[in-house]
């Protein structure tokens, strides 16, 4: 089992910036990808922006040049740097694992508490 904590939501003005952490604990080991999705009301959750392993970083098309990602080294803490925000990022955000099972062969996914981002205009 893995286990997600988040922090760094919160209430901001359009073009402000605000930063994502998301720490993972218990079986971390054989991590394939940790990530960011959101779910605004009334819309399914959503890619953001996702770190693969041997992969090149994964970003959703409305936040490219504005959101980045990143792990911090050699630990299971990924974050998410939101600059030049829109009220449309307004968003419940979840951290997201997906992690290898060698015991049935298949990747297991986790996700955490979710986190409020509002952004006013």
């Amino acid at each position: 089992q893995v286990q997600l904590v988040e922090s760094g939501g919160g209430l901001v003005q359009a073009g402000g910036s605000l930063r994502l952490s998301c720490a993972a604990s218990g079986s971390t080991f054989r991590i394939h990808a940790m990530g960011w999705y959101r779910q605004a009301p009334g819309n399914q959750r959503e890619l953001v922006a996702r770190l693969i392993s041997g992969s090149p970083t994964d970003y959703a098309d409305a936040v490219k040049g504005r959101f980045t990602i990143s792990r911090e080294n050699g630990k299971n803490t990924v974050f998410l740097q939101m600059n030049s925000l829109k009220p449309e990022d307004t968003a419940v955000y979840f951290c997201n694992v997906d992690r290898w099972n060698i015991e049935t062969m298949s990747l297991e996914t986790y996700w955490g508490q979710g986190t409020q981002v509002t952004v006013s205009s």
